[in-house]
């Protein structure tokens, strides 16, 4: 082996960095992994020092990524994630039968989680298992029932239906009184919540801007963030606007939560989502799961 086993930083170290890197937030991380803040923070120090350099920049109330720390997250993130995912495969009894269902984190978030404690009182008996990830899993060799995939229609396997299209609006906290991102003056003064994804540009807000007129003209600053379900937390607690992918917040927007912050029309891309089935027929849970998911994107306006 080119690196020995003990050359290799812990695990619980490992899974710090990954759980702040997903969340950028000590804060958030330390909850999800049930740890005190300061717990947390020795671990990341103890990783850095164990490394030899920096993994974050911390700021007063964000946190950034060196390089250092974005290169190692891609891999350590990826891999956690294909480790969760085979040891769930793994469990036996009951585990087997429950039907997994595989998202980008963002959709998890923010589609599939606020609609699953519906699901769960109408359809008891049915245990589902969800695994967020970013990667394009292969369902037969990773056990995967169901996956929700974003896509073109021409990339879209055989097989796949379509659930809804792909708008994007720009969102704020109604405490900003954003209305009108575009105009140069409510541009200037605000900041704007970036998806930090440079292989979806039409997501991001140079393209956005472009599109609106107002691609010269620059905000007050930007705050990035490398999984959008991030950027949304970001918008509601009022640190700027966010591109709006209006699928994903549109029950943020009925609720109002947040608020719709241009006069201009959404603009719409040439990507949708798509549900796509391991097997066909599929097992009457997962064939149950499916028309949930279905049914929840039947509602969604046209």
């Amino acid at each position: 082996m080119s690196n020995r086993l003990l050359d290799l930083p812990p695990l619980d170290l490992i899974r710090s960095f990954v759980a702040v890197g997903r969340n950028m937030s000590i804060t958030l991380a330390a909850q999800e992994l049930c740890l005190a803040q300061s717990a947390l923070s020795r671990r990341i120090q103890a990783l850095e020092a164990f490394l030899g350099y920096r993994l974050f920049v911390r700021g007063h109330r964000s946190i950034e990524f060196t390089n250092e720390g974005r290169r190692l997250f891609r891999s350590s993130d990826a891999w956690l994630d294909q480790m969760g995912e085979t040891l769930a495969a793994l469990r036996p009894t009951a585990a087997q039968h429950a039907v997994t269902i595989s998202a980008s984190i963002g959709v998890t978030a923010l589609w599939v989680l606020p609609r699953l404690g519906g699901f769960q009182l109408a359809a008891p008996e049915v245990d589902v298992r969800v695994a967020a990830s970013n990667r394009f899993v292969d369902l037969e060799r990773e056990n995967i029932d169901l996956a929700l995939r974003y896509c073109k229609e021409t990339d879209a396997p055989d097989g796949a239906v379509r659930l809804f299209g792909e708008a994007l609006v720009p969102v704020a906290h109604p405490s900003l009184g954003a209305t009108a991102i575009e105009d140069p003056l409510q541009l200037k003064r605000h900041v704007l919540l970036e998806f930090d994804d440079v292989s979806r540009p039409w997501l991001q807000w140079p393209a956005w801007l472009r599109g609106a007129g107002a691609g010269k003209h620059k905000p007050k600053g930007f705050l990035r963030f490398n999984q959008y379900d991030q950027v949304v937390q970001a918008a509601l607690a009022g640190q700027g606007v966010a591109l709006g992918r209006l699928e994903l917040v549109r029950p943020l927007l009925e609720q109002g939560k947040l608020t719709r912050a241009t006069r201009n029309v959404h603009t719409e891309v040439n990507y949708a989502y798509w549900l796509i089935a391991r097997s066909d027929p599929v097992s009457p849970h997962a064939g149950i799961v499916r028309d949930w998911i279905l049914a929840e994107a039947r509602r969604i306006p046209r």
